[in-house]
């Protein structure tokens, strides 16, 4: 079913725009593009997607989507990201209509879909595994999912060109799927989505089967190709450079449930609890077990390796958890070398692996029973596993979670 979804049989298609009646002069390529394309997508119903309340239990076993509420505003470019079996591609194939929902409602613009076949929700989906016909060469496949749907040949032709010229496939279209690489594949599932003009696109790891380079290459194609085509879309990610990179907002999920949903920046600078907060982020965030005591007029966080001044406003927020542990939380970039400053804000750190990547040096660092990172260090400092260092924190830059809920205490 999966594949025959990303092929082009399982998807409604809007029928492209016809051409000039006979005897009149055919469009351009360029006017297809600016003209006819422009005012069939102004033409269409909003693709906002709204989930409410949606669960997915698979027997009285495994509860794999829990209560999930997500708005998904028309053209904007969704990234559901979280660990292995958080419940984001289970969520992205109930809007898909791959999976039945167990109880809630998904709607994609105007219509409940709940009970439509994949076909009749008018989006398309593009898979980790490309689904492509191999028997076929790329302007078939490209092809396929129209031809299906008994749209003109010379429409056919239009929309493909289209695709082609936006993907860099023209060199491609004769050629068949086993005689191209991961990305160029890769770029032909796209094409095939294109070609459809879906409302909707939804985008299940398509990234994953692909080595670093092709990695990045790919998401400034999809990303190019938002900016292009400005439809809705949903890309589910393991990887949260993707989901930062790509996403006009990113979904944090965990055990099924949604943790946070926000910009990149506001997920990056005010996560909700822990597990975003170390998720969200390269290299992760670092933590410390310490304690909030006074010291005169001054709030510290101390452990037995480390002692912090607490900055305005997080003072405030913090004073009612005087005298009690906290998780302390500080980003690898919100540190670095000390060469002076307050010991109010630096610590003394071992450093155990020195690892230098050109543009920066990454230091692993012991620092009591912790480890933690520094990242961003200039890559000429002078610097040997086994120095004993001073590590300095950036004003403002602590974050701080109760360490029974592990959420987030406001500051």
């Amino acid at each position: 079913m999966g594949e025959r979804l990303g092929e082009g049989e399982a998807t409604g298609v809007t029928p492209s725009p016809s051409l000039s009646p006979k005897g009149e002069r055919r469009k351009s390529k360029k006017e297809y593009e600016k003209k006819d394309y422009d005012e069939q997508r102004v033409s269409e119903s909003m693709a906002a997607i709204v989930l409410s309340k949606l669960n997915k239990h698979y027997g009285s076993l495994h509860h794999a989507v829990k209560d999930v509420d997500l708005s998904i505003a028309d053209r904007e470019f969704v990234a559901l990201v979280g660990p292995s079996g958080c419940g984001k591609s289970t969520t992205l194939r109930m809007i898909a209509g791959l999976e039945d929902i167990s109880s809630g409602e998904i709607r994609i613009g105007e219509r409940v879909v709940n009970h439509l076949p994949p076909r009749d929700r008018d989006v398309a989906m593009v898979f980790q595994n490309y689904a492509l016909y191999q028997h076929m060469s790329v302007y078939d496949n490209l092809a396929f999912g129209l031809r299906n749907k008994k749209m003109p040949e010379r429409d056919i032709k239009a929309a493909i060109d289209r695709a082609a010229e936006m993907l860099g496939l023209h060199d491609l279209l004769k050629r068949r799927p086993r005689q191209l690489s991961g990305g160029q594949q890769q770029r032909v599932a796209l094409g095939r989505c294109i070609v459809r003009n879906p409302l909707v696109f939804l985008f299940d790891e398509p990234l994953s089967n692909l080595d670093a380079k092709l990695r990045a290459q790919m998401r400034i194609e999809i990303k190019r190709l938002h900016a292009q085509l400005p439809t809705t879309s949903v890309f589910v990610t393991h990887d949260q450079v993707e989901a930062m990179t790509l996403g006009d907002r990113v979904v944090v999920m965990r055990d099924g449930r949604v943790q946070q949903a926000g910009t990149p920046l506001v997920v990056y600078n005010n996560p909700v609890n822990r597990f975003v907060a170390g998720f969200i982020g390269a290299p992760a965030m670092n933590f410390l077990d310490v304690t909030l005591a006074k010291e005169g007029d001054a709030l510290v966080a101390r452990s037995p390796a480390v002692k912090l001044a607490v900055t305005e406003p997080s003072r405030r927020a913090l004073e009612a958890w005087q005298g009690k542990p906290v998780i302390l939380g500080v980003r690898p970039e919100h540190l670095a070398l000390a060469t002076d400053g307050p010991l109010s804000r630096t610590f003394a750190a071992k450093v155990e692996v020195v690892e230098q990547l050109g543009s920066e040096i990454l230091l692993e660092t012991r620092v009591g029973e912790a480890r933690v990172t520094v990242a961003r260090v200039p890559p000429e400092t002078q610097v040997a596993a086994g120095d004993q260092v001073r590590l300095s924190v950036q004003p403002g830059r602590l974050h701080f979670f109760d360490p029974e809920s592990e959420a987030v205490i406001m500051t």
